[in-house]
């Protein structure tokens, strides 16, 4: 009978165990909600002077860049110089083979002399023509004496008429080569004229020929850099066809366009004598605004910036990207882009660690410390105002809203470290 109801002793047992510790277990502390806050960066607020920057993408140009072409048509002889090769002024760049360059100056030569000796034998034939005509007309004159005798001796029975006839007959032929001759004196000016213009020509033919045959040799008018080469020894050129090209190293140019927002401000600047450097973002190469563009579009104008300084490889045709110095700005904080929400505001987190709305006016980039490109504001107004030393949240919250509860990255740390050595203590 025992053996029967132990089982269920035991049970029993069991069951009043269980209830006993569930009668006197603890009471476990009410659940309390808590706020979540959210882990954010802070940025301290510095107002200072900074030097907002215009971000400009522009070709790099050679202003000063020459075309060098071919002064007639020629076979190429040399040519010593290959393309990126720096040279020095007076260097051989191309020279065209002689055996083309000579003949038409050796044509123009022997015309120049031709027209030389031409105008030379004018100026002696008409020395001749008047002292010939100062014979003809004394034979005229001794004519006309001589036909006036023999009418007298006619009227008088003393002569022939056959010997008036003759004398008659003399003196029409002294008077035609009188009239001859004098003709011939009178066609001297237009003659001299004549040979003289086609003598200009021809000193004009023969100087250009002379002009060729000296550019036949090209040579370098600066120093500078070689570039675009199109020929090669041995190449047939037409004339004024290109040969190669030659820009200085120096006076290299940045051509970039700038918004017309920002044109009245540069060109004030400009005009004020302020001196706005620019810095390429590869390279660092520097640049300085020299001038704006005299022609404009609705996209904008050209500033262009003139290379200070050795280009760094460099080179024309290259795009580049540069970061413009615009004028200082006085009370002005600078913060990472992420720290912008929506297009004007910035949150400031309070003593309760809360968010509170700031509108800001946007002035464009500046350079961090780092040589970063932050974002340049200003206070929109006197209630939006940031006082020194407040704090502004510099990570982007796609949820942020007035009175959100945040916590600080490096405070959270702070406390973790805390309660660290708290536990290490104990």
């Amino acid at each position: 009978m025992l053996k029967r109801l132990l089982p269920f002793l035991i049970l029993a047992l069991g069951i009043a165990g269980f209830l006993a510790l569930r009668l006197t277990r603890p009471e476990a502390p009410p659940a309390v909600p808590q706020e979540r806050s959210w882990l954010v960066e802070a940025l301290t607020v510095t107002r200072a002077e900074h030097v907002p920057v215009l971000p400009l993408f522009g070709e790099l140009v050679a202003p000063e860049r020459v075309s060098l072409v071919a002064s007639v048509a020629a076979r190429v002889a040399e040519r010593p110089v290959s393309d990126g090769q720096r040279v020095s002024e007076g260097t051989l760049l191309v020279a065209l083979d002689d055996a083309d360059l000579l003949p038409p100056l050796r044509q123009a030569e022997a015309e120049v002399a031709d027209l030389e000796a031409q105008v030379a034998n004018e100026r002696l034939r008409h020395d001749n023509d008047r002292r010939a005509l100062e014979r003809e007309q004394e034979l005229l004159a001794s004519a006309n004496r001589q036909l006036e005798r023999n009418r007298s001796l006619v009227e008088r029975n003393l002569t022939s008429q056959a010997d008036l006839d003759t004398a008659r007959d003399a003196v029409a032929r002294a008077r035609l080569s009188v009239t001859t001759r004098e003709s011939a004196v009178a066609e001297h000016p237009s003659r001299l004229a004549s040979l003289e213009a086609r003598l200009a020509r021809a000193r004009a033919t023969l100087e250009m020929a002379q002009r060729d045959r000296e550019r036949g040799r090209v040579l370098a008018p600066f120093d500078g850099v070689v570039s675009n080469v199109q020929v090669a020894p041995g190449d047939q050129v037409a004339a004024r066809a290109p040969l190669l090209s030659l820009y200085p190293a120096q006076g290299l140019e940045l051509r970039a366009r700038v918004p017309h927002r920002y044109q009245a401000e540069l060109a004030s600047s400009l005009e004020r004598g302020e001196i706005l450097a620019a810095t390429a973002e590869e390279g660092g190469q520097r640049f300085v605004l020299s001038r704006l563009a005299g022609d404009s579009d609705p996209a904008g104008t050209e500033a262009i910036l003139t290379l200070d300084g050795p280009a760094g490889g460099m080179r024309p045709g290259v795009l580049a990207a540069v970061l413009l110095e615009r004028p200082s700005v006085a009370d002005t904080l600078a913060v990472p882009f992420s720290a912008l929400h929506g297009s004007n505001l910035l949150y400031r987190i309070d003593d309760d660690s809360r968010l509170e709305r700031r509108r800001v006016e946007r002035l464009g980039e500046t350079l961090s410390p780092e040589g970063e490109r932050w974002l340049l504001v200003r206070a929109a107004g006197p209630v939006e105002g940031l006082a020194p030393g407040d704090r502004v949240i510099a990570t982007h919250l796609p949820n942020a809203m007035q009175g959100l509860r945040v916590e600080v990255v490096e405070e959270q740390a702070e406390t973790l470290t805390e309660n660290l050595a708290e536990e290490a203590g104990q």
